[in-house]
């Protein structure tokens, strides 16, 4: 097992990383894969090989946390982007901010349990991140659904390794 306390800040860095926002929302949209898992493939394969048995238990347990919590309050927080009644947008767009934050607050404590899943071994070194990622989006993206597209998931992968953020591999 490894420490899942470092998972959370990768996240933040790497989603913040130009092209990653927008990969991950394509693939989650337009693919129904799950953006955490996903993510945390990426995290996880700069700590350890993800194979196939890793990315089975990780979908398992995304899609559990996922069907119970996120989902629902994504629905929810996209339901409250349009008005319900006349006049509700004050109170409207202030629920809909505090639903934002509890459903990011959801995919934090499913990050952190995916990580605890996660098996340390030797750092990788930077020439083969990109392979060992995309190897790892591909398991876990396969997993989840049939619809993976191998062309978005190397296109992810890309902007990753552009964005310099895989070298947390600490």
């Amino acid at each position: 097992m490894t420490e899942s306390t470092d998972i959370w800040p990768w996240v933040i860095d790497v989603y913040a990383a130009p092209g990653v926002a927008e990969q991950c929302l394509n693939l989650q949209d337009e693919h129904d894969q799950n953006v955490p898992l996903l993510l945390w493939a990426a995290w996880a394969a700069t700590h350890g090989a993800v194979d196939q048995a890793l990315a089975a238990r990780a979908a398992d347990m995304a899609r559990t946390w996922s069907d119970a919590v996120i989902v629902p309050l994504r629905g929810v927080r996209r339901r409250l982007k349009a008005p319900l009644s006349d006049g509700d947008a004050t109170m409207r767009l202030a629920l809909r901010e505090q639903v934002k934050v509890v459903e990011l607050q959801s995919e934090k404590v499913l990050l952190e349990q995916l990580a605890a899943l996660s098996v340390r071994s030797g750092a990788i070194p930077d020439s083969l991140l990109p392979v060992v990622i995309l190897d790892a989006l591909l398991a876990v993206a396969s997993v989840w659904s049939q619809d993976f597209p191998a062309e978005k998931l190397a296109r992810l992968t890309q902007a990753l390794s552009e964005g310099l953020v895989l070298r947390y591999n600490s």
